[in-house]
């Protein structure tokens, strides 16, 4: 069967749709973007304005639309930390509802974390062993760690990319105060989480998902999005350590002109890769992985579980 899965994120409103049923791979059919950037878009109580709630409303349309056009037979929609910590939530979520149809189900911060564990674990199978899984989102900055397909423990943390450049680094270039700042601010948050994962041990691979971490690694070397999903892609620890600095002291345009950045992402690439860094630095991890699946697949893959085999 032809699934829709609409993912309203921090960042982007994303449609994706796959060709998939129980027990086989989904296969990537169709995919529609729009970076709507949510979490800019709130007032000074944390609310989504007005003007966001009706930039939301007709992009989900569009994607209907789009959805419809593909000949999608069953649409997941969901929400992630935007709308979930907006201060007007419900009211956006029955605002999309009477005005499109579309019941979005917001997902939790460890329902994120899980669910990407879950994609990941699929696509490197029972032989990568113990996973410790790394997701930075717009919003957010998701951890999760485990032998299964359930991870033994899940967190996610309010240290997303877009967030973090909205609070913390006004200045372009940023000031070197504010760079300072934010990175102690991140390596205070995380470090409250290590104690409850090095209890389980060292992890047998680290994997890390999202457009962050494929941005800082293309940075580093990886292999162009363009020479295909199969080819293995790793972010060193060293070379992030010597991005980080150079990425603080330039504008955004001069971020764009790097190769494998886009301009939607170049603003907060910088607030990424401080993130990124400090999980490394403090998880103790030398290099990494990029998983080309994350929260959508995920999503994908519990539902077709949940689907009766044919």
């Amino acid at each position: 069967m032809r699934l829709g899965v609409l993912d309203v994120g921090s960042n982007t409103v994303h449609l994706l749709v796959v060709d998939a049923h129980p027990g086989a791979r989904p296969l990537p059919a169709y995919s529609y973007k729009v970076e709507l950037r949510l979490a800019q878009l709130l007032d000074e109580d944390g609310a989504i304005t007005e003007r966001g709630v009706e930039r939301l409303v007709g992009v989900v349309q569009e994607a209907l639309q789009a959805a419809e056009d593909k000949g999608v037979e069953d649409l997941l929609p969901f929400a992630t930390s935007a709308v979930r910590e907006a201060g007007n939530a419900d009211d956006v979520l029955a605002r999309v509802r009477a005005e499109t149809g579309v019941e979005l189900q917001v997902l939790t911060g460890e329902e994120e974390a899980r669910l990407t564990f879950l994609a990941v674990r699929r696509w490197f199978g029972w032989s990568a062993g113990k996973l410790l899984v790394l997701d930075i989102g717009g919003g957010s900055l998701e951890i999760a760690y485990g032998m299964d397909e359930e991870p033994d423990t899940a967190v996610s943390l309010p240290l997303g990319a877009g967030r973090l450049t909205a609070g913390w680094l006004p200045g372009d270039p940023p000031d070197p105060a504010d760079v300072k700042a934010l990175r102690r601010h991140v390596r205070t948050e995380i470090a409250r989480t290590v104690g409850e994962f090095k209890r389980f041990g060292a992890p047998d691979h680290v994997v890390a998902t999202s457009k962050t971490f494929k941005q800082l690694a293309r940075l580093a070397g990886a292999a162009r999005s363009t020479e295909g999903l199969y080819v293995q892609r790793e972010l060193k620890r060293e070379s992030l350590e010597g991005w980080v600095p150079r990425l603080a002291g330039m504008t955004v345009a001069e971020r764009t002109e790097l190769s494998g950045v886009s301009v939607a992402r170049a603003g907060q690439l910088l607030a990424g890769a401080l993130v990124a860094e400090g999980a490394m630095d403090l998880f103790g991890v030398e290099a990494l992985e990029i998983c080309p699946w994350a929260l959508r697949e995920g999503v994908i893959l519990r539902s077709l579980d949940h689907m009766p085999v044919m």
